[in-house]
C-alpha cells in the first residue's frame, strides 16, 4: 500500500514537504505524531492523526506516538486564544498509560515486526535539560525572526484580546522542534505527521534538523476536519466525544456517527475507517439510490464503534438504539447498563418518585398522576390503558390500578413509562 496515494484519495493530506513521497518509496521510514496528554482519554478530534499513523503502519512504515509530556506542561499556542492549564508529572504518566491502551486498538505495539509502533514521552528527554543548556544548544540555531513569522505566533500577537503570549508559549515551537531533532538522532525518524495547525511547529523541527545535522527531514499534515455546516467537528452540546466508555458511552459514540449528515458521512467514512475505495464507492452509490436507508451512516457507525470499542459494544448499541422504536424490547431494556440507559433516555422528561411508595404497592393510576404527572388525570390514563396505549418498561399494561413495586425498577432505580406511541417518561426512585 502506498501511504501518500492512500491518504490522497481519502482526503487526508493538507500540506506535504517536497521529497516526502520519494523518502517513503526509498525505504521503511519512521514517522511520529504528537498527542496532547492533557486528559486520560483521546477524543474523536485525535482520530484523524491516529488514523494517519494506522495507515502509515499498514503501508509498512514505523509509527511513533509521542505523548507531549513536556510540551503539555507548556501549552501549544497554535489556534488557541488563551494559555492553558499545566500538568504535573504524576498526572501526565497516568494519562500516557491510558492513551497507550486506546492507541493499541489502532496500532501494533507488541509484535516483533520491524515496523512495530512505539510510544515515547518528550518529558523523558526534556527533563534533563537545564534552561541554559537549552538556549545554548538549541535556541541559538533558530532566529527570533524565524519564530515570529509563524502563523501561530502572529495570530496571538495580533489577536483581538491583545493579551499577547507568554515567553513559555513562544518557546513551544523550539521544544517541539527539538523533539523532532531528538527522534531524528535517536530513532532515525525522518517524518513528522500532524494537523494543519501544526505546520509551523513541524517545519521548525525540519529546519532545526537541517541546521544542527545537515540532514533532511519531512513534514505532512492533514486538514482540520469540519462539519458540512461549518461547525467544529467532534463537539456536541455535552462537549467532546471521548474514546473512553466511562466518558462517552459506546451507545452515545455510535449515535454520534449514525446521526452525521450525508455529506459528512461520505467524508468521514474515508477518514475514519479502513474500508477500501471500491467498498466506499459502492456505499456512496447505494446512498444516492436510497438516501433514506442511510447505508453510509450505518456502515461508518459500525466500523468505528467496533474499532474503538468492540463488536459486542456495537451490537449492544444497535439494540439500545431500537428500544424506543420497538414494541418487543422489554428484555433488551433490562439488559442495559445504567450509563447506556440514561444515554438512550437523554431528553426524555424525568420525574422523581419515592421508593417507599413502591414498597407500599401504590396503584399505577396514583403513581402516574399524583406522584409523577405523566397523565393529567386518572380518567385519561384509564382511557389510554383500555386502548392499549400505556407501557411500563416496554410491556403494555391492562389494569391502571395494578400495584407498582420495586420489581419494576430497571437498575434498581428507573421505570420507563410510555404514553401513546412517542411519549416517554423516566421515573427515578429516590
Amino acid at each position: 500500500m502506498n501511504f501518500i496515494e492512500e491518504l490522497t484519495w481519502r482526503g487526508m493530506i493538507h500540506q506535504m514537504m517536497p521529497g516526502t513521497d520519494e523518502q517513503l518509496a526509498k525505504e521503511m521510514t519512521t514517522a511520529y505524531l504528537g498527542i496532547d496528554p492533557t486528559a486520560d482519554s483521546l477524543h474523536i478530534g485525535h482520530l484523524v492523526g491516529v488514523m494517519m499513523l494506522k495507515h502509515f503502519q499498514r503501508s509498512g512504515h514505523k509509527p511513533i506516538a509521542l505523548v507531549g509530556g513536556a510540551t503539555g506542561m507548556i501549552g501549544d499556542p497554535s489556534m488557541k486564544s488563551q494559555e492553558r492549564k499545566l500538568l504535573d508529572e504524576e498526572t501526565l504518566r497516568h494519562n500516557q498509560e491510558a492513551i497507550k491502551r486506546q492507541l493499541a486498538k489502532f496500532l501494533d505495539f507488541d509484535s516483533d515486526a520491524p515496523n512495530a509502533a512505539e510510544m515515547v514521552n518528550n518529558y523523558d528527554w526534556m527533563k534533563q535539560f537545564s534552561f541554559l543548556d537549552f538556549i545554548r544548544d538549541v535556541g541559538k540555531h533558530i532566529t527570533v525572526n524565524y519564530m515570529m513569522a509563524k502563523d501561530s505566533v502572529k495570530k496571538r500577537l495580533g489577536g483581538e484580546n491583545q493579551q499577547g503570549m507568554s515567553f513559555t508559549e513562544f518557546s513551544y515551537q523550539l521544544v517541539q522542534g527539538y523533539d523532532f531533532l531528538n527522534l531524528y538522532r535517536e530513532k532515525n525518524c525522518r517524518l513528522q505527521l500532524g494537523g494543519s495547525d501544526q505546520w509551523g511547529n513541524i517545519t521548525t523541527g525540519t529546519e532545526l534538523i537541517r541546521r544542527c545535522t545537515g540532514g533532511e527531514a519531512f513534514a505532512l499534515t492533514c486538514p482540520l476536519i469540519t462539519k458540512a455546516d461549518g461547525k467544529k467537528f467532534g463537539k456536541t452540546e455535552n462537549g467532546n466525544i471521548w474514546l473512553d466508555p466511562e466518558r462517552t458511552t459506546p451507545y452515545a459514540f455510535y449515535q454520534f456517527w449514525l446521526n452525521t449528515s450525508d455529506d459528512d458521512a461520505e467524508k468521514y467514512i474515508k477518514i475514519f475507517t479502513e474500508l477500501s475505495k471500491d467498498e466506499i464507492d459502492t456505499l456512496v452509490a447505494e446512498q444516492a439510490n436510497d438516501p433514506g436507508a442511510r447505508p453510509l451512516q450505518k456502515r461508518l457507525a459500525k466500523e468505528i464503534t467496533t474499532m474503538v470499542h468492540s463488536a459486542a459494544d456495537y451490537e449492544a448499541a444497535v439494540e439500545a438504539s431500537q428500544i424506543l422504536f420497538s414494541n418487543k424490547a422489554a428484555d433488551a431494556l433490562r439488559r442495559l447498563d445504567e450509563a447506556t440507559l440514561l444515554a438512550v433516555m437523554e431528553g426524555v422528561p424525568r420525574f422523581e418518585i419515592d421508593r417507599a411508595d413502591l414498597d407500599n404497592g401504590i396503584k399505577l393510576a396514583d403513581l402516574l398522576t399524583d406522584k409523577a404527572p405523566v397523565f393529567p388525570s386518572k380518567g385519561e390514563m384509564r382511557k389510554m390503558v383500555q386502548g392499549g396505549g400505556v407501557s411500563i418498561n416496554k410491556e403494555k399494561i391492562a389494569d391502571p390500578y395494578l400495584p407498582a413495586s420495586t420489581d419494576m425498577l430497571l437498575q434498581d432505580r428507573y421505570i420507563l413509562v410510555q404514553r401513546g406511541k412517542k411519549n416517554y417518561f423516566l421515573l427515578i426512585a429516590k
